[in-house]
C-alpha cells in the first residue's frame, strides 16, 4: 500500500502550537474571502442594509471558527475527527437572495432552520439514501445551483458610484478574471492558494485608478467590538405563502450541500493520513451532523449558511505537510478573533461590487465543472445522460421563465419556476424511473446474526443460484462467500445471549452473471475490509478468524465494507456461469 511520507503531522499526531498557529493563519487567509464576500454579496444582492451586513459577516466569522474547531474533534456523532475548514458556500446565494427579497432577514432564518432539519434526518438515515440521492442527482443540482447563482454575479459587474466612469465595473471585472485565471493556469504550488487574493488586489487597483474605491466605512469602523443585533430582528414566526413557496428549493439545496460535505469527508480522511485507510462512515456521519449544526446556527444568527471546503483543505494539507487536528482548532480560534475586529472586516466589505462578482463568477465555473465530475463519476450511459440532459434542461429553462407564475400566480407559481427544485424532482422522479424498471432483480432476507442461522442463509442462497441458473460450482462458491462473510461478522462480535444479537438484512441484487449481496448489521469497531487490505503482507501468525477472512477474498469478486453509527454493510460481490 502507497504511503505519504511528505505528510509531517498525521490527523492524530500532535504538532507543535506554533506550528498549528502557523498553518491556522495560512489557512484563514485563504478562505476568509469566500466568508465575507459571499455573504456581502447575498446582503447587498438581497437589498438589505449595512447593519444587517455588519451583524451577518460577524455571525458568519464566529460560526465558521467554532464549527471548524468542532469538526476537529471526535466529540460523540460530532466531528469528522480530521482538520476540516469550513467555510460560507455559494450554493445558498440565490435563493437566499430571493428569500432576502420576499420577507428581509426574517424570513431566511426561518427558512434556514427548517431546512437544516433535512440536513441532519439525511446525517441520520445516511445508509439508506444512498440509491435515491445518487451522484447522477447530485451533480445536476449543483450544474443548476451555478447557472442560477450567475445573473446575481453578473449584475454585480455594474454596480459603480454614480460618478464613476462606465468603464469601471467591466475593466475591473475583466482583470480580476485575467488575473486570477492567469496565475491559477500559470503557477503551482504555494501560489495557487492565494490567486484569489491575487486576483481580488488586482482589481480592486483598476477600481482605485478610476476613483471609484469608496472607503468611508472602513475608516468609521471600530477597532474591536461587536455589531449592533438591530440588523437582524429574529425569526418570522408566522410562515406565509413566501415562506411554503421557497422551503422546498431550500431543503434540494441543504441536502446537495450534504452530498458533497459526505465526498469531502472521505477525502479529507484519505489526505489526513501517511498510510491511506477504508473510509470510516461514522465520521462521515459525525461530520455531517456538524454541518447540519452550522446550517441550523446560521438560521438562528439571521446569516447564510456555511459549509466544508474541501479542496482548500487537502491543499492546505498537501502543500504544509500538516493534517494534525490541532491546526482545526487553532484555525477557529483566529476566525473567531477576527469576528469581534469590525475595522478588518470592513475592509472586505468595501471591496467592489464588480471584483465581487468577478470573483464568484470564477467560483461558479469551477463549481459547474465539479457538478460534471459528480456526474461522471459514477459511470455516465445513454440512460443517466438523458437523466442529466432532461432535468437540466428544464431546470435552466424554467430558471429564466415565469410560466408557471403567469398560470398559477401565488405560492404555487413562485415553487414550480424554481429551476433548482424542477431539475432536482425531475432527476430523482427519472432515476426512481430507471431504477423500478431496471433488469436487475432483488431479494430480501432477514433473521438475527447468529451461527444459528446458518442453515436457512445457506438456503437462501441457494435459491439465488437456482434463480440465475448458475452451475452447481458456482453456486457453491456463491454460499461459502455468503458463509464466510457471517462467519467474519461473528467473529468480530461477542454477544451474552441470543436476545443481544444484532438484527441481520441480506439484500441480493440479481443481475447478469452477478450477484451482489448487502449483509446489513451491528458490527464492532473494526473495519472488515481494512483488515482483508492487510492480509496480504502477513506471512505469518495467522489467526482463526483471519482463516475465514481469506477464504472470504477467495469466493468473492469484490468485498466492500462500510461502517456507520448503528449499521454495517458488508457488500460482497460473487460471480457465477451457467
Amino acid at each position: 500500500m502507497s504511503t505519504n511520507e511528505a505528510l509531517r503531522y498525521e490527523t492524530d499526531e500532535r504538532c507543535p502550537p506554533l506550528v498549528a498557529f502557523s498553518v491556522g493563519f495560512q489557512g484563514v487567509a485563504i478562505t476568509i474571502t469566500s466568508v465575507v464576500l459571499y455573504v456581502t454579496i447575498t446582503v447587498r444582492a438581497g437589498g438589505q442594509d449595512e447593519g444587517y451586513l455588519s451583524w451577518a459577516v460577524f455571525a458568519a466569522l464566529l460560526i465558521v471558527g467554532a464549527l471548524t474547531a468542532l469538526q476537529a474533534s471526535k466529540v460523540p456523532r460530532f466531528g469528522s475527527g480530521h482538520l476540516f475548514i469550513m467555510v460560507v458556500t455559494p450554493t445558498f446565494i440565490a435563493i437566499s437572495v430571493l428569500a432576502l427579497d420576499k420577507g428581509g432577514p426574517e424570513l431566511l432564518a426561518s427558512l434556514i432552520v427548517v431546512s437544516s432539519l433535512a440536513y441532519l434526518v439525511l446525517a441520520w438515515r445516511l445508509p439508506f439514501m444512498r440509491r435515491v440521492i445518487t451522484p447522477t442527482v447530485c451533480g445536476t443540482v449543483i450544474m443548476l445551483i451555478a447557472v442560477t447563482v450567475l445573473p446575481v454575479a453578473l449584475n454585480r459587474i455594474d454596480e459603480v458610484p454614480a460618478d464613476a466612469p462606465d468603464a469601471t465595473g467591466p475593466v475591473a471585472a475583466l482583470v480580476t478574471v485575467v488575473v486570477s485565471t492567469g496565475l491559477t493556469l500559470g503557477v503551482a504550488g504555494f501560489w495557487r492558494l492565494w490567486t484569489p487574493l491575487i486576483g481580488i488586489a488586482a482589481g480592486c487597483v483598476v477600481v482605485a485608478l478610476f476613483g471609484a474605491y469608496e472607503m468611508g466605512s472602513v475608516a468609521d469602523a471600530a477597532w474591536i467590538g461587536v455589531p449592533s443585533s438591530s440588523g437582524f430582528k429574529g425569526f418570522d414566526l408566522t410562515p406565509g405563502p413566501d415562506f411554503w413557496a421557497l422551503l422546498p428549493a431550500f431543503v434540494v439545496v441543504t441536502m446537495v450541500g450534504a452530498i458533497k460535505n459526505i465526498g469531502g469527508s472521505v477525502a479529507v480522511q484519505q489526505v489526513g493520513r501517511r498510510q491511506p485507510r477504508v473510509t470510516d462512515f461514522r465520521l462521515v456521519q459525525g461530520s455531517l451532523n456538524t454541518n447540519g449544526l452550522g446550517v441550523l446556527l446560521s438560521g438562528i444568527a439571521g446569516t447564510p449558511p456555511s459549509t466544508v471546503h474541501t479542496s482548500r483543505t487537502v491543499q492546505l494539507i498537501n502543500l504544509t505537510g500538516v493534517a494534525s487536528r490541532r491546526v482545526g482548532y487553532a484555525f477557529g480560534a483566529i476566525y473567531m478573533g477576527l469576528a469581534f475586529l469590525p475595522k478588518l472586516t470592513a475592509v472586505f466589505t468595501t471591496i467592489p461590487s464588480p471584483v465581487m462578482g468577478a470573483y464568484i463568477l470564477t467560483a461558479l465555473g469551477l463549481l459547474f465543472v465539479e457538478g460534471i465530475r459528480t456526474v461522471v463519476q459514477d459511470g455516465l450511459d445513454a440512460q443517466k445522460a438523458m437523466v442529466v440532459g432532461i432535468a437540466f434542461s428544464l431546470g435552466v429553462g424554467l430558471a429564466s421563465q415565469t410560466i408557471f407564475a403567469d398560470l398559477l400566480g401565488g405560492t404555487w407559481g413562485t415553487l414550480l419556476d424554481n429551476g433548482v427544485l424542477v431539475g432536482a424532482l425531475v432527476a430523482v422522479a427519472l432515476t426512481m424511473f430507471l431504477d423500478l424498471t431496471s433488469p436487475q432483480r432483488r431479494e430480501r432476507f432477514e433473521t438475527d446474526l447468529s451461527l444459528s442461522n446458518l442453515p436457512e442463509i445457506d438456503g437462501f442462497l441457494r435459491g439465488l443460484a437456482s434463480q440465475m441458473g448458475w452451475s452447481e460450482a458456482s453456486g457453491q462458491r456463491l454460499r461459502l462467500a455468503g458463509e464466510e462473510t457471517l462467519m467474519s461478522l461473528l467473529q468480530s462480535e461477542e454477544f451474552e445471549s441470543a436476545e443481544d444479537a444484532p438484527r441481520l438484512i441480506v439484500l441480493a441484487h440479481l443481475e447478469g452473471d452477478t450477484v451482489e449481496l448487502e449483509f446489513m448489521a451491528v458490527f464492532d469497531e473494526e473495519n472488515l475490509e481494512d483488515r482483508l487490505a492487510y492480509l496480504s503482507e502477513e506471512t505469518e501468525g495467522v489467526e482463526e478468524g483471519e482463516i475465514s477472512l481469506r477464504l472470504l477474498r477467495h469466493y468473492a469478486s469484490s468485498i466492500n465494507h462500510q461502517k456507520y453509527h448503528g449499521l454495517d454493510i458488508v457488500t460482497v460481490q460473487v460471480r457465477g456461469s451457467g
